[in-house]
């Protein structure tokens, strides 16, 4: 179904969020990164906690997957545990790749993926998932950034082929000709372009090359995937480790969250069919408001527009999943983990995503998640 007309719903929010995926499965005892603890209660303590409902919930969930999503599970956690006492999460960002193997393999609660489960992902969630299956809920929204770090130069505009070639070791300088076209008033050095991409499975940099694939096919021959394919380049591991590589390395570009697009780190205006474009997350939300829901039964998988024409919509974007069990939960960790996802999806949990510099999922889809997640059994 087409979600444009969900765009003035979502803007009027203040954003389309979708990025971040925390779900839940038949789970383990991986131990996973960050511990906060939380409270027992149905009311709220702490900003933007107004909607959570502690229930039954205690005891550990364990989590883990992508990195892009973690400043909005901060956030989450945060609040969340200021209310259920009883509750304590641990989220380990290590990559969507990661995080879908660790669920399927049963080592954890929830997982969190910027692309969704493939068919053969969820044959092997059947193992996990007691008389059902993984589902992808869709939670977190933005665009991926395309951060810079060239020295003199503030604005940056770059189209799908000139990005394609970069990223591709086709052009590794900054004073080449196809920059200087699209930058003719910028004073580009003669330096060494430093391209970095992911050491780990990602669904950032699925999304990032099914937008190349998409958006220049001419000079993109790679398929799209969570693993890194083109030849040369550096790579370092998560969206925390890239964005670290331009912040701190002249000559830099890389691609994360926006969220990680912070302490002086500039980003690429892509130039699109509607002309340069800026990563934000209102326009994110343009793009991502025409998206499809293309999964079946209670799966709410998107399928992207990377190639849009409004002028206001930023084309490089993705979307978070929560990867859970339909049926087939542990017994033990199913209130905890009905609980902090119903939060997450909730009215107050959406708000928080701008705040933390994500976009909310659009009303009408974030309607249809919160309804699978109490159905979760």
């Amino acid at each position: 179904m087409k979600l444009q007309r969900m765009n003035r719903r979502a803007l009027a929010l203040g954003a389309l969020a979708v990025s971040g995926a925390l779900a839940l499965t038949a789970c383990g005892s991986d131990d996973t990164g960050d511990t906060s603890n939380a409270g027992n209660g149905s009311a709220t303590s702490g900003a933007g906690a107004g909607d959570v409902k502690c229930d039954d919930a205690k005891g550990q969930l364990q989590a883990s997957g992508s990195s892009a999503q973690k400043n909005a599970i901060d956030a989450w956690v945060k609040s969340y545990t200021a209310a259920c006492k009883s509750v304590q999460i641990n989220y380990r960002p290590d990559g969507s790749g990661a995080g879908i193997t660790a669920f399927n393999q049963g080592q954890t609660a929830f997982a969190g993926s910027d692309s969704a489960l493939k068919p053969e992902e969820v044959e092997a969630s059947k193992k996990v998932c007691s008389g059902g299956q993984g589902i992808n809920l869709p939670m977190v929204g933005g665009p991926i950034a395309v951060g810079f770090n060239v020295p003199g130069v503030d604005t940056l505009v770059l189209d799908a082929p000139t990005l394609a070639k970069i990223f591709d070791s086709k052009i590794s300088n900054w004073n080449d000709d196809a920059i200087k076209k699209l930058n003719p008033d910028a004073k580009l050095p003669d330096l060494k372009i430093q391209a970095f991409h992911r050491s780990d499975e990602s669904g950032t940099t699925d999304n990032f090359t099914k937008y190349l694939k998409a958006a220049a096919p001419a000079d993109w021959k790679y398929e799209p995937a969570k693993a890194w394919a083109a030849k040369g380049g550096q790579s370092a591991p998560q969206s925390s480790g890239v964005a670290q590589q331009v912040k701190q390395t002249s000559g830099a570009i890389s691609y994360f969250e926006l969220s990680y697009a912070k302490d002086g780190i500039k980003t690429v205006d892509v130039k699109t069919a509607g002309g340069p474009v800026k990563a934000s997350v209102e326009n994110a939300t343009a793009a991502i408001g025409a998206a499809e829901v293309v999964g079946t039964g209670k799966d709410l998988a998107l399928k992207l527009n990377y190639t849009p024409t409004a002028a206001n919509a930023y084309p490089i974007v993705l979307v978070t999943y929560e990867i859970a069990c339909d049926k087939g939960n542990k017994a033990d960790t199913l209130p905890a983990a009905k609980s902090f996802l119903g939060y997450i999806a909730s009215e107050d949990g959406q708000k928080q995503l701008t705040e933390a510099g994500y976009a909310p999922i659009p009303q009408e889809i974030i309607t249809k998640v919160r309804e699978n997640i109490a159905t979760l059994s």
